[in-house]
């Protein structure tokens, strides 16, 4: 098992956004989380990369308890997080919102070996726009950037928070296409999405969280063909 949440509760202010959460992550899988908006599930995954210290329960990566430290060690065990929003530098070139990814990695020849053969192997368009400043581009091309950066960490478990949103149908097969290259490369995807049925499409294993408790949970083939998953999020 690479990472286990077990029971964690957390609160802004008094109020509990998520409670006594669980899951298990296996190294290789895709996981989904997935609900309506303000369900819990974007605070699962600042608890899980450190933005958001859980009140109660542990959470656990590769073995070692990690609930309690901050976000830059998280980050360099191996986990790293693609925010909601894409949240890239808009003033610094696309070049330089990568290389902001690898700011903990001191090894120089292997940092411009994931730039070069995998980012931009998986990104071409980025490499067309180095010096292009990120607020330039497109929304699309801004969730390729994102992502980008969050795989110049070097991470073994990489959390995406709805890069599908805003994009248009065509972008995010794309997008789609892109995390299943990158998960067939060996790296390990926690997954939040709205968008239910390219989630339950990638994805191995999914929980289904509403309103602050996981409310399904399963393979997400079985998850595809529940009747209550159909009606509430696949528009069946």
């Amino acid at each position: 098992m690479l990472l286990e949440v077990k029971d964690i509760t957390a609160h802004y202010f008094k109020v509990p956004a998520i409670r006594n959460i669980s899951i298990t992550v296996d190294d290789g899988e895709i996981v989904a989380l997935i609900g309506s908006n303000g369900a819990g599930k974007t605070t699962t995954l600042r608890a899980i990369s450190g933005l958001k210290h859980p009140t109660t329960g542990e959470i656990h990566f590769k073995g070692q308890r990690i609930d309690k430290l901050p976000p830059h060690k998280i980050n360099a065990l191996g986990i790293a997080m693609v925010p909601e929003g894409r949240r890239v530098f808009p003033q610094m070139t696309v070049l330089e919102n990568l290389l902001m990814g690898a700011f903990l990695r001191k090894e120089k020849d292997a940092i411009q070996k994931d730039l070069d053969e995998l980012v931009f192997r998986h990104f071409p368009r980025l490499k067309e726009r180095t010096a292009q400043a990120a607020g330039t581009l497109s929304g699309g091309e801004q969730q390729m950037l994102a992502m980008g950066r969050a795989l110049m960490s070097a991470p073994k478990l990489l959390l995406l928070d709805e890069p599908s949103l805003g994009l248009s149908p065509i972008m995010c097969g794309e997008i789609g296409k892109i995390i299943m290259n990158i998960h067939t490369e060996g790296r390990t995807v926690i997954l939040v999405e709205q968008n239910a049925r390219l989630a339950l499409g990638l994805a191995q294993h999914a929980y289904v969280i509403e309103t602050g408790d996981i409310a399904l949970s399963g393979p997400a083939k079985e998850l595809r063909e529940n009747d209550d998953v159909k009606k509430a999020y696949l528009g069946g």
